[in-house]
């Protein structure tokens, strides 16, 4: 293609994408300063992509397909492709490869050279080569050597996932890549472990976004994501330095050093696999990951004694067509557990148990596409329903189901309702239960098995939990009655991480509140990522119990590690693991079931009816309910919801304001300064990362919180009641405070201009 047939593309490009952007404006999906912010960001974009003469070599078809797009005039694709680059966020990074199904589909049966539009702000080849490239270069800077790289089940993560193994390896790195889509917490047990003792990991993948995406999750030398200031470091010093012009030629597989190239799999090599006639590298993992994750059983399963009438537990899984599809089955066979079903849903032509990176067990017929995601109920009802399918002659007999998302690092429950509660769950027979449920009956379980077998809790003076600031308070009252420590941090767990890290180090003694209290105000920064200290001691706590999210996410991460790049002392993981979290809530549901009780009716016994804990109950909606406001009118949307947020949050200090009749007594606003480079601060606006809370009552227990995603056109809503029901009210209580979280989230919407319908 020749530089005049570019430069009259550009100019055209530069007439069409004004115009297209003008009417944008007046029409009101845009700002002025939006205008022109996306204006130039889009033909500055277009003009650097079409002039660089490397491009065709890493995408033959690309420059063709940009031209193609400007002469049919598709301005709305080209402006939300070009407008800005990926944002590289607390993970690495997220975002579409193309936005509708015609085109992942392309995607699939022609390859990574599909003639599809990409551009900076889509994940693509490109993309990935730059930002493979920065990360090379940010680890031979600091000594790196090795790197670990695994894939989901997403279109084309494998050849993704090898493209970049290509290019570490001509940047000198070590690789070690798995033989066949895998668990990203495998990636991360991985990275650390004795036998590899690498300094850096990738996994592709997207978690639990629906088909359309793919994104580059990467991990530090001790197997956590990395720390904010580190993560900003390479993006600002290396990532956003690269230019097409400076990636690197990749190395094949075949020419890799003989000491250069490591397969981490099973103890045989998977059929059709290309090893590049390096088979004898292959390192059996797999069995390693299992081995590690039974570690932290406190039964033997098959030792359980059921009652004569009681027959055992039993249990259906589903890896929504994802990488634990066979691994995690595996898991629980190995720990004892024998009446498992893997379900399918195959009498719908669609198979949950089989790796299929279009999702189709999720096909929206909305027009809003149907995530993956085992935590939301909607995706949790097409797995149940499913199962019911698969199995009708079982049908009730079932006690738990058991879900991981398409990478396995997130978990989610659905358990048997007992018969004389279903009307408080809508007269069904399954319920799907809250995470914050899920990890409170861990640890629960744990502290109790321990205090049954020893008396006491070993080490209690040492040991604390580690939750996310919108994570259940039944936690906190859980571990304060035990006397343990908690820790409060920011959303995510490369905070959560962060802040154990630091507890290790002596770095974090009993600051009671470093969120800014219940009154924080708009300037106000917090602490980067620990929002709240509670008994810990003066930084005496040393042992961490477990770690947890709202957002279905668990670990445990054990004590101090012997050395910065090793996991914790009887510990595991610093990033979520889907597998053990799914292991050990069988294992106190099949220790339940010992007792005669489901686990609804071990929360309600041990937890609800603890006057020490109280019924905690939460409640959780993202807006938009299905993924997110979309193109360059998302963002504008999302500023105007936290706009109304925060003048809501300005009018409860004058103690007018009530919601679904609960007094709003006090509001804070959480702002850590994490995405001020994306969202530069103003007089007017100043971005609160981690959200706005509005507090219901005099004390701090029962709140709703409105937090932004920093990375996408999105919201989250989280919502904490509490109240103490004694045995005899216990039902009655529960239904009401349902109702009354209901309406709250209803009203709330209606205050925010965000209905569930919109």
């Amino acid at each position: 293609m020749n530089q005049k047939e570019i430069a009259t593309a550009l100019k055209q490009a530069e007439r069409g994408i004004t115009g297209y952007l003008q009417e944008a404006q007046e029409n009101g999906l845009i700002d002025p300063h939006q205008f022109h912010h996306t204006l130039s960001g889009t033909l500055i974009n277009i003009e650097l992509w079409l002039k660089e003469e490397k491009l065709d070599i890493f995408s033959p078809h690309l420059r063709q397909t940009i031209i193609s797009h400007i002469r049919r005039r598709k301005w709305k694709e080209l402006v939300n492709v070009f407008h800005q680059e990926l944002r590289f966020g607390t993970a690495g990074i997220r975002g579409l490869m193309a936005f509708d199904r015609k085109a992942i589909r392309k995607l699939k049966t022609r390859g990574l050279e599909a003639d599809i539009l990409k551009g900076p702000h889509t994940f693509n080849e490109i993309v990935l080569l730059k930002t493979t490239a920065g990360v090379a270069r940010f680890g031979r800077d600091k000594g790196f050597s090795k790197v670990v790289i695994g894939y989901d089940s997403r279109v084309r993560g494998i050849d993704f996932a090898r493209l970049i193994a290509e290019l570490f390896l001509a940047c000198d790195y070590t690789v070690f890549f798995f033989d066949a889509p895998c668990p990203y917490p495998e990636i991360t047990f991985a990275i650390p472990h004795e036998s590899i003792r690498a300094d850096l990991g990738v996994l592709i993948s997207a978690s639990h976004n629906d088909y359309r995406y793919n994104g580059y999750k990467l991990s530090g030398p001790d197997g956590s994501q990395l720390d904010p200031h580190e993560r900003d470091l390479m993006y600002r010093e290396y990532i956003s330095r690269v230019q097409i012009k400076d990636i690197p030629k990749p190395c094949p597989f075949s020419e890799a050093g003989i000491d250069k190239l490591f397969f981490l799999g099973g103890h045989k090599p998977v059929r059709g696999f290309d090893y590049a006639d390096r088979e004898n590298k292959l390192i059996d993992f797999h069995t390693v990951y299992i081995h590690q994750l039974k570690k932290f059983l406190f039964t033997e399963i098959k030792e359980l004694k059921y009652p004569r009438h009681i027959k055992p537990l039993s249990l259906a899984y589903c890896p929504y067509h994802g990488a634990g599809y066979r691994l995690f089955p595996r898991v629980l066979e190995e720990a004892g557990f024998t009446n498992i079903v893997l379900i399918s849903g195959r009498k719908r032509k669609w198979s949950l148990d089989k790796l299929n990176g279009l999702f189709p067990a999720f096909n929206s017929t909305s027009g809003h596409e149907q995530q993956p995601d085992p935590g939301d109920p909607a995706a949790a009802a097409i797995a149940l329903q499913a199962f019911k399918e698969d199995y009708p002659n079982d049908r009730g007999k079932m006690d738990i189901l058991i879900g991981t998302d398409p990478d396995a690092d997130r978990c989610a429950l659905t358990v048997r309702v007992p018969s004389r509660q279903k009307h408080i769950y809508g007269a069904k027979d399954y319920y799907l239960l809250p995470a914050d449920d899920m990890w409170t009956l861990i640890i629960w379980f744990r502290l109790y098995q321990e205090m049954q077998k020893r008396g006491n809790i070993a080490d209690a003076e040492k040991k604390f939990l580690t939750i996310s600031h919108t994570t259940t308070d039944s936690l906190t009252y859980l571990a304060r009655k035990h006397h343990l420590g908690v820790v409060k941090a920011w959303v995510g767990f490369a905070a959560m991480a962060a802040a154990a890290r630091d507890i290790w180090g002596k770095k974090m003694n009993d600051l009671k509140d470093l969120s800014g209290g219940r009154n924080a105000r708009y300037n106000d920064l917090c602490h980067p990522y620990v929002c709240e200290c509670l008994d810990m001691d003066n930084g005496q706590r040393s042992i961490n119990i477990g770690i947890m999210e709202q957002s279905n996410g668990f670990s445990i991460l054990g004590g101090p590690p012997p050395d910065r790049r090793s996991l914790g002392s009887g510990g595991h993981v610093r990033d979520k693991d889907g597998l053990l979290a799914g292991l050990l809530l069988a294992e106190v549901a099949a220790w339940a079931k010992t007792q005669g009780l489901t686990p609804v009716e071990l929360l309600d016994r041990y937890i609800y009816l603890d006057p020490d804990i109280g019924m905690f109950t939460t409640f959780y909606e993202p807006d938009p309910l299905k993924g997110e406001y979309p193109g360059i009118e998302g963002d504008r949307v999302k500023r105007q919801i936290l706009q109304k947020v925060l003048m809501l949050a300005e009018e409860c200090s004058k103690g007018t304001v009530t919601l679904a009749g609960f007094k709003v007594t006090a509001a804070a606003v959480y702002r850590t300064g994490k995405y001020d480079h994306l969202y530069p601060p103003t007089e007017s606006f100043k971005f609160p990362d981690e959200g706005v809370r509005l507090f219901l009552d005099d004390g701090r227990i029962q709140h709703l919180t409105v937090r932004p995603s920093g990375t996408s056109s999105s919201l989250r809503f989280h919502i904490q009641l509490h109240t103490r029901p004694e045995t005899g009210n216990l039902l009655e209580i529960k239904e009401k405070i349902r109702l009354r979280g209901k309406l709250l989230m209803d009203e709330l919407r209606e205050r925010l201009g965000a209905p569930r319908n919109r």
